[in-house]
């Protein structure tokens, strides 16, 4: 095989499919890319059997062919070699040189038919909407999932589809966050858990961009991402989602409308005064015009007023601030509406038409405080 492209088209190609290397595995083929120029592109590919990445990236194919190459070890020399055209050579021994202007890096590489390829998905109908969309709905919901595997589903997102409409939930235990999108076209009714590691690397790839568009196709085992010249294919999360719609109220006694800036500014002034890891709540005495907002810790206190519009009861109900910060960070509105039962019941933090809707649960604390 020899191959010669641009030092910029191949790093960016080794960073997207590195996404998919894991970290450790019994199996060392798996810590490779492959590179695949077997036909008239060049292919990059990298999967850790969960979670497989495939791109194409512009060169020129001299002679044809395949190689696995030690993924770590590979993307530190393309990254550290000059600005300027590489060459990749391997002979039959599987020895591959890598030459860039006098830079000459000779490694040993391993059999491109022995790698993992990415499964064959039989593609039915894409549901496709935005870059865009696609990265912000998923850093509008992805803090909420749960970073421990105590609960498989609790690591994954629901993606669920009913008509043309895109629901995206997420779950810790202490928190909900939920993001409904409206779709260009009604689609089969669809409801699978994606996980979380997907997401993420996922939306690191994506470009962003509102005109560039992301195909997502649905499997019972997988769901693949398809957008500018690469593929992601992932298993899903097996097993029943919990039962969402029990876990939401329409019911309140204390509604608030509150400036989400300065709600967020004082809680995250609050948090100051917290350590990392000490669990100290946010206590919120809701009044007629005024919330209080109070922290107490080893380090000191403070107490701040906001001005509100309240409808209902008075309040008095304490809160992990961090959950309220994560919720209002990607809350684009300038005003928010919370929505209150007692001081043991879950706050709602939802807009009018509830495209969005975080149910954050509050914690006991000495009403002393």
């Amino acid at each position: 095989m020899k191959i010669v492209c641009t030092k910029s088209n191949l790093v960016k190609g080794v960073s997207i499919v590195s996404k998919a290397v894991p970290s450790k595995t019994t199996m060392p083929i798996l810590e490779c890319i492959l590179i695949d120029a077997t036909t008239d592109i060049i292919k990059l590919t990298a999967n850790d059997m969960e979670l497989g990445i495939e791109t194409i990236i512009e060169g020129d194919i001299l002679e044809k062919g395949l190689i696995a190459i030690d993924a770590r070890i590979f993307s530190d020399i393309v990254r550290k070699l000059p600005d300027n055209t590489i060459t990749i050579e391997t002979n039959s021994n599987l020895q591959t040189l890598i030459t860039c202007e006098k830079a000459k890096f000779n490694i040993s590489g391993k059999p491109g038919d022995e790698f993992s390829y990415l499964p064959y998905i039989e593609k039915e109908q894409a549901v496709t909407l935005s870059q865009f969309t696609l990265k912000e709905v998923i850093r509008q919901t992805i803090f909420s999932i749960a970073d421990n595997d105590s609960n498989k589903l609790m690591t994954g997102e629901l993606f669920e589809i009913h008509d043309n409409q895109l629901k995206v939930v997420s779950l810790d235990g202490h928190r909900i966050a939920i993001r409904k999108i409206a779709l260009k076209e009604s689609y089969p009714d669809t409801k699978v858990v994606v996980p979380g590691k997907t997401l993420i690397e996922v939306s690191k790839i994506l470009s962003g961009e509102t005109e560039n568009d992301v195909n997502l196709y649905f499997t019972k085992n997988h769901i693949v991402f398809e957008f500018d010249n690469t593929v992601v294919v992932s298993r899903l999360i097996e097993g029943e989602y919990f039962r969402i719609d029990q876990m939401l109220s329409n019911d309140y006694e204390t509604k608030v409308k509150i400036n989400k800036k300065e709600l967020l500014n004082c809680i995250d002034r609050a948090t100051l005064l917290v350590k990392e890891g000490d669990k100290k709540p946010i206590i919120i005495n809701i009044g007629d015009e005024t919330m209080q907002l109070k922290i107490q810790s080893q380090i000191g206190s403070m107490d701040e007023e906001i001005m509100i519009e309240k409808e209902g009861k008075d309040l008095l109900i304490g809160f992990n601030p961090k959950f309220l910060i994560d919720a209002l960070r990607v809350i684009d509105d300038e005003e928010v509406n919370l929505f209150l039962m007692n001081p043991k019941a879950p706050c709602f933090i939802k807009d009018e038409n509830e495209t969005y809707i975080y149910l954050i649960l509050p914690v006991n604390f000495n009403a002393g405080v």
